[in-house]
Order: structure tokens, then sequence, then C-alpha cells
């Protein structure tokens, strides 16, 4: 909670005084969305808008498939890289959101056995930061989105990705960064029906997730309208130890067409944020005679 104050307070002094702006800060914002693929440097190669792969190996494992969640805020904390390591361990995918391209993030995903895919919301200093998967195989696409913060006026990113499943669906991912400082909800929601529209192309299984920064219940309603257009249910904690302000929690996941196993938010210092770890078993795919009895 005091994070969001300092930063709400800053910025509005700086914004207000119009002395000092962000690319005064060495800040580089794109408005057109971007990502890259496989990152193996501090400096990758930036493709527009989306990436598709040919020939990509299902996603889940004996139809098992394990999914983190964790707002990793620029691995701030020195412990980042150990808790990264417990709590993606077993999981064949991780969504983080305020990944920060840094040598050390870096040389982590050299030495790991991860596929990368990063939109880029915004560079300080060169240095890349937004979302991010990690994934043990490739997708089979995936599209950078970006929303611009009113205030900050630094871009939020999402990705939207495509993942084979050894059932023959196509598992359709989210991975979500909320815009947050706003007076209204226009902003935020403008956020929400773009990714709306681009889930609403998908009918098989889908994973909703990230930090939404639903800290106002107007913002949580419109989440909550969102998924249940989509028939999307969120995952039961047993664990929740998900960061909360003003009562309400900031990071979620939302599914359809799996059957969820177990989901925990384990409590954690290497963040100002809490992992959601959930484990999921991939649903039969249903014959058309089926589907017409």
């Amino acid at each position: 909670m005091a994070r969001y104050i300092r930063i709400l307070i800053v910025a509005g002094v700086l914004l207000a005084a119009g002395t000092i702006s962000f690319t005064e800060w060495s800040f580089k914002v794109t408005q057109t969305p971007e990502l890259a693929t496989d990152i193996k440097t501090v400096v990758p190669e930036y493709s527009y808008n989306c990436i598709t792969k040919q020939g990509v190996l299902p996603l889940d494992v004996d139809g098992k498939l394990h999914v983190t969640v964790w707002n990793i805020y620029k691995q701030q904390r020195d412990n980042w890289q150990e808790a990264l390591q417990e709590y993606s361990a077993g999981s064949q995918l991780v969504l983080l959101q305020e990944a920060n391209l840094t040598t050390g993030l870096a040389d982590y995903l050299r030495s790991a056995s991860w596929q990368v895919t990063m939109a880029n919301a915004f560079k300080f200093l060169d240095t890349s930061a937004g979302v991010m998967n990690l994934s043990k195989t490739s997708a089979n696409k995936t599209c950078a989105y970006l929303s611009m913060e009113p205030w900050l006026r630094l871009p939020k990113s999402a990705l939207f990705a495509r993942y084979q499943l050894s059932n023959g669906q196509e598992l359709a991912v989210v991975n979500l960064h909320g815009v947050n400082f706003t007076v209204g909800v226009e902003e935020y929601e403008e956020q929400m029906v773009k990714l709306e529209r681009a889930l609403a192309t998908h009918s098989g299984p889908m994973i909703l997730a990230g930090d939404f920064n639903s800290w106002r219940q107007a913002r949580l309603d419109i989440v909550e309208a969102m998924t249940g257009r989509l028939a999307l249910h969120e995952v039961k904690l047993g664990n929740d130890q998900r960061i909360k302000i003003l009562g309400q929690p900031l990071d979620h996941m939302y599914y359809r067409g799996l059957a969820l196993i177990h989901a925990e938010a384990p409590l954690t210092d290497a963040s100002d944020h809490n992992p959601i770890i959930a484990s999921f078993k991939i649903k039969p795919m249903q014959s058309s005679v089926a589907k017409q009895q």
C-alpha cells in the first residue's frame, strides 16, 4: 500500500509542476505493440504486434498443466531469482509482470530451459520492461498489446498467446498488467475491452491472469463482467496470501475448459506481490457425435 501511495504522490507532484518529464528520465515509450521471443541478451530484437511459429509441441505434460503467475517487481529484491526458481519448479507456463530485462534476468533466462516471449511496455536506460511469458514449448501465435497510463504516460503491456495442448485443442492465454493510476475507470475498461475482443475469437480452453490492479470495486466490476461474458471461472485459492489494496486483491487467475486441481498464493518477500500457482488437468476433447447427443 505504501508503495502505491508514494508513486501517486511523486507522479502528481512532478506532473503538476511540469518541470520534469519522463523523457528526461531516459524513458523510451513506443506507441506500437512489440514483442521478442527467445531472449538471449538485454537488447533483444523486437518484432511488431505478433509472432507465429510452426510445428510446436504440446504445452502440457501427460494431460497436466502447472501455471505460475507473478509480478516480479522489476527484480528489485535480492532473492528474486531463488524465489522464481522455487515457484516455477514443475510449471510449464510462467506469466510474469514487471519483468525488467536486466543483465541478471537475461543471464537467468539463458541458463534456464524456457521459451521466452516479452511484450515491451517501455525502456528505461535502454532496458526493456513489461510482461513476459516463460513456457516449456513455444506458442503457436503470440501478440502484444499496449495500454497507456493516463497520468504517468507509460504503457502497460499484455501478451495474448495460443499454446498447443495434447488433446488437440489450443489454449488461449492472456498475461496482463492492468492500467493502474486513473481517476475514473475509462482507460481501465478500454484495456479490458481490447483483450476481451481478442479472447472472444477463441472457442477453446482459456487462461486470463496477471496483475489486474483491481484495487477498486468499480475495476473489479469491469473484470467480473468481462470474465462472465467469456464464461471464465476464478481459481479458488487454498492459501490466499495475495496482496490487497483497499481490501481488493490485485492479482487474479481465471480459466475455462480446464479442470482445476489445486491453486495457492504463497507468501514471499522476493517481491511486493505474492505469486499465484495453479495446477490443471486437460479435459479430453469431445467428439462431434458426443456434442450432438
